[in-house]
């Protein structure tokens, strides 16, 4: 009885809350009477506002405990929605937007458009420059030896007409006659070379070291080839720079001799070359023809993860059109040899055949994925084999002016490092060797094969040189051709280069500014500025990342320009000083 009347007077308390207890407990009782009772004592859902100083309704209700049965409830209920059927569904009915990132998405779709249209633009510029080099390679057959005909005729004859001029011979003539006799003294060298003890010497070694030899070999004619040109250039210079006393001739013979030497050890590395291959075609197992090839692949590795500019895949690709004209000449030498040796038997050509398909196959194949890859890492679009291709023929176009400073196949030597001298002497040997010409009907048909040959040399040339002017007037160069770019190298005065420029290329410019052809440099005075000749294909064939180049007032100041260079002054080893690892 006493803790009755304690609940009794605790509950009658004021703000004990007592009251609303009691009336929600009897409420609670009176609820099968009438409607529906809830815990406040009426009909509204709605908890009745707490006074001043009071707990809510919320809080009250919970101290009664009556709803911790409903929170268990509901947690039991969540952890049935996390059961494993749930999950699965949730994870096959999933769903996400692409537009949320459309650049993204666009850039990637935009790769796989320019790794796509690779191939094609890329086997474009392959085609006109194997036919580039193709058509310097033709030269040395064809129009050489009737230009050394004409010049030693000209000097034969001159006596007869008298002296006109302080030469004798023109510079051009000079070159050719130079190049004649260097291709005769290396063919006559070359006899002293035995072909068959160099074959059974090779053949004797074993696979691995054949394969190193082949990349030692490949690694010696890239040196050799960057080197050479500088040789037969210096030796063009000396032998026809202007000379005040005759005892400077003697210079000539010294780098007469040196460019001798280089083409004939030139011509014998390649025909190891050529021999290493041909027992690679002759083996059994074809273990090692597969190991060379294998080599082409391994060439991907070396390049792709590596940076690359514009102007550094431009001479990639001339590079690369280069190794595969020489190896196309490669597989022409394997199979002279191997047919002289079964007696031309067509049969055992169609023995070859496949091995040279397999190849040339591999090869097309290499430089289509290392390019594709590598345009792909750098950000580097398709269209920039079209500017590589539009250089080319700029390059044709600009030594059939009649002020070119230099000859066609120099200036393809220079460009791709590709020389004809050292492999015309290898495949004049091994053809002269292989093929025997008896009877009169034989040299009847040597020389109906030579006339054809200066037809196909002629045809091509007056096809290249249409596709050539085409592709310049594409790519909007023709202002090249007209407007030479005059500048200055930094740490060189202004004058200095412009006077050089207009002592190899014969150009000056007259008091308006227009270019004139003249045959004598003419020197500018002194306080003339330095002109810079602009065109809009020079924002056109530069590299993207260069800063604008700032042109000087002052004659005696040139800011030092940023590494940004055109391609038609970039020839096939500048790259040499600009390697980017």
């Amino acid at each position: 009885m006493a803790g009755v009347a304690d609940a009794a007077a605790s509950a009658a308390a004021p703000g004990s809350g007592g009251e609303g207890r009691r009336g929600g407990i009897l409420e609670q009782q009176d609820s099968g009477r009438g409607e529906p009772k809830t815990l406040w004592g009426s009909s509204d859902p709605r908890p009745p506002a707490a006074g001043p100083g009071q707990p809510s309704p919320q809080q009250r209700t919970e101290t009664l405990g009556f709803y911790e049965s409903d929170r268990d409830r509901k947690k039991k209920r969540s952890l049935s929605d996390l059961s494993l059927l749930r999950f699965i569904s949730a994870e096959l009915t999933r769903g996400y937007f692409l537009e949320h990132n459309e650049a993204k998405y666009t850039e990637r779709r935009e790769r796989v458009y320019t790794c796509m249209r690779i191939p094609k633009e890329l086997e474009k510029l392959m085609f006109f420059g194997i036919f580039l080099c193709l058509d310097a390679f033709l030269y040395i057959f064809t129009l050489l030896p009737l230009r050394v005909f004409l010049a030693m005729f000209r000097f034969i004859t001159l006596p007869c007409y008298g002296l006109r001029d302080r030469r004798l011979l023109q510079p051009a003539q000079v070159c050719d006659i130079l190049k004649g006799v260097i291709l005769v003294i290396c063919y006559f060298m070359m006899h002293y070379v035995d072909y068959s003890m160099m074959y059974h010497l090779i053949r004797g070694q074993s696979v691995i070291k054949l394969y190193i030899i082949y990349n030692m070999l490949e690694v010696a004619d890239r040196l050799f080839s960057s080197f050479g040109q500088d040789i037969l250039d210096a030796l063009y210079w000396t032998a026809t720079e202007p000379k005040e006393r005759k005892r400077a001739h003697i210079g000539v013979i010294p780098h007469f001799l040196m460019a001798v030497m280089y083409v004939f050890l030139h011509a014998i590395l390649i025909m190891v070359q050529a021999t290493t291959l041909n027992v690679a075609f002759n083996s059994h197992n074809k273990s090692l023809l597969t190991i060379m090839m294998s080599n082409n692949f391994v060439e991907i590795k070396g390049s792709v993860f590596k940076k690359f500019e514009k102007n550094n895949l431009f001479q990639m690709s001339n590079s690369d059109i280069k190794e595969r004209f020489t190896n196309y000449v490669l597989l022409l030498i394997v199979c002279l040899r191997n047919m002289e040796q079964f007696s031309w038997n067509p049969d055992h050509f169609w023995v070859l055949f496949p091995d040279v398909c397999m190849v040339v196959a591999s090869e097309i194949a290499v430089d289509i994925v290392k390019h594709a890859f590598i345009t792909k890492f750098n950000d580097i679009t398709a269209d920039v084999y079209s500017e590589y291709r539009a250089s080319l023929a700029f390059d044709l176009v600009s030594s059939r002016q009649k002020n070119a400073y230099t000859d066609y196949s120099d200036s393809v030597s220079r460009r791709m490092g590709f020389i004809p001298l050292p492999l015309a002497v290898l495949l004049i040997r091994v053809i002269t060797s292989s093929i025997k010409v008896q009877g009169v009907l034989a040299y009847i048909c040597v020389v109906l094969f030579y006339c054809g040959l200066i037809s196909f040399k002629v045809l091509n040339s007056i096809v290249l040189l249409g596709k050539s002017c085409q592709y310049v007037k594409e790519a909007k160069m023709e202002e090249k051709l007209f407007n030479p770019i005059l500048t200055a190298t930094p740490g060189k005065p202004a004058g200095k280069q412009q006077s050089m420029f207009k002592s190899t290329q014969g150009r000056s410019t007259d008091e308006n500014g227009s270019p004139s052809v003249t045959n004598q440099p003419v020197h500018q005075k002194e306080n003339t500025p330095s002109l810079l000749v602009t065109s809009n294909s020079d924002q056109f064939l530069t590299t993207p990342d260069g800063e604008e180049k700032d042109i000087s007032q002052d004659s005696s100041e040139l800011k030092h320009r940023s590494s940004k260079k055109d391609l038609l002054e970039i020839d096939r080893f500048t790259i040499c000083g600009n390697r980017i690892d």
